[in-house]
């Protein structure tokens, strides 16, 4: 496969400046591959550093990819040239401290990020070619993905293990009610994997036509948070008790006291997209006198990499198709509209992809 020697990309130069540029490919070495990126989905974290300005610049984001082996390096001997593969940008040492307490995104080496496109390492899938480093190739943080998926669906991996892994975290029994606030592109994943249990899931948003793209999964219990009282709704579905798990799918801190009183005493909250370092307003009656549970989940685990991957793949041909989510499919010299799209979500907007290299 012949590989250029420039690229274009969507450059992060500060807060809220990103530019489409034309860059360097990156360069390989010894047990390294470069991956021609086929399609990448924007997640809420990459826009919240570009907002934020929490990382410096430049750097090139985009982590939830799919594409083709563009080139390997000496020494690699599972991939070769041409194999369609997904990339995860981190993957734990599998030996210290919290790899042993299963706790795998606290792991030193899982917060060193091993995908670039240039400069310092942020991912990269906003571009053309992303350089895979050699730990990342060795641990399993290369995943062939099988004929007849799309790279749509097989770019949904690492966000679907990353709520496989919260919803796991709940151990959701089949008399169990869930309730799940939001129903964005996570939010559905979130709901849709609290189904498998068995559990009886709730959904509330305020947009009726989010509500409708979950119905497609299997999400009939809708709450429209634009006219019903979500606290209200979740106590009538199970007896005056209140649900006994929330996942709160929405950014910002605005709704945990809603998910804190929706859950019954006894019950779990889940915060699933509070990804900043801040202050917000917790009742502590609720967590001490109530035995409310207050939890988190935040990124993927290395221990359900394989069964994630099977959800994905397996799925596509019966009938979990997430390519259902993709409102929106971008080409990269058009990324900069795609990430200012999925920075003002509207009722319309689900997932939102940017396809250097086609959809395939």
């Amino acid at each position: 496969m012949k590989v250029p020697a420039t690229m274009l990309a969507a450059v992060y130069r500060g807060v809220n400046n990103v530019r489409m540029e034309t860059v360097p490919v990156p360069e390989i070495t010894t047990g390294e591959l470069l991956i021609e990126v086929k399609s990448c989905g924007i997640c809420g974290t990459d826009l919240k550093k570009i907002h934020t300005g929490s990382h410096s610049a430049p750097r090139i984001f985009g982590h939830e990819m799919a594409g083709v082996v563009a080139a390997a390096g000496s020494g690699v001997t599972r991939f070769a040239v041409g194999d369609r593969v997904m990339v995860f940008h981190h993957i734990p040492c599998g030996d210290c401290y919290y790899c042993r307490k299963k706790t795998f995104a606290q792991c030193v080496v899982y917060k060193k990020v091993g995908c670039t496109a240039g400069y310092e390492p942020a991912g990269g899938g906003f571009a053309q070619y992303v350089r895979v480093m050699d730990w990342i190739v060795n641990r399993g943080g290369v995943v062939p993905i099988p004929e007849g998926v799309p790279f749509e669906q097989a770019a949904f991996v690492e966000p679907v293990n990353t709520c496989y892994k919260g919803v796991r975290l709940l151990a959701l029994q089949p008399d169990e009610t869930v309730l799940v606030i939001g129903q964005g592109p996570i939010g559905i994943l979130l709901a849709s994997l609290a189904k498998r249990s068995g559990a009886n899931v709730l959904t509330s948003d305020l947009y009726p036509e989010r509500h409708r793209i979950a119905a497609t999964f299997g999400l009939d219990h809708p709450i429209d948070a634009g006219r019903a009282d979500v606290v209200a709704s979740a106590r009538l579905a199970t007896e005056g008790r209140g649900a006994d798990a929330v996942i709160l799918a929405v950014g910002g801190d605005a709704l945990i006291r809603t998910a804190m009183e929706a859950a019954r005493p006894g019950g779990k909250v889940m915060l699933f997209a509070q990804t900043q370092h801040g202050e917000a307003a917790i009742d502590p009656g609720a967590v001490c006198l109530d035995e409310k549970d207050l939890i988190g989940s935040y990124s993927s685990s290395a221990e359900i990499q394989d069964e994630a991957a099977a959800i994905v793949f397996n799925g596509y041909c019966s009938g979990y198709d997430l390519t259902r989510l993709v409102s929106h499919r971008f080409p990269l010299d058009r990324a900069v509209e795609a990430i200012e799209l999925a920075s003002q979500p509207q009722a319309h907007s689900m997932k939102i992809m940017i396809e250097p290299g086609g959809q395939g």
